[in-house]
């Protein structure tokens, strides 16, 4: 189990992301324009710049739903290999059955 404050440290960074999704894109989106003034688009950077950090999706982790285990942590499933093999095991996730040939 990974310690609860590196859990609830990537909650808040989905929050942050999820809140100013939408303002940084739209700064992304101008500071990127070509047809705008140069000011313009360094006022855009420097707003940009302003948003806080943890704000970036690019700062979240994958971590496993069960355990918060940020290690091999398998996208599709949000599980790690560990909590994957014990539930795949037990039968637990549909259409999954151990290898053997």
């Amino acid at each position: 189990m990974a310690k609860c404050s590196a859990i609830e440290r990537n909650k808040k960074r989905e929050r942050l992301a999820k809140k100013f999704a939408a303002r940084r894109a739209r700064l992304k989106e101008m500071a990127r324009d070509q047809s705008l003034t140069p000011e313009d688009r360094f006022n855009a950077r420097l707003k940009l710049a302003e948003i806080p950090r943890a704000s970036a999706p690019v700062r979240q982790r994958n971590r496993c739903a069960l355990t918060g285990r940020s290690r091999s942590v398998y996208r599709k499933f949000k599980l790690s290999r560990i909590s994957l093999r014990e539930l795949a095991s037990r039968g637990q996730i549909p259409g999954m059955v151990k290898s053997s040939w």
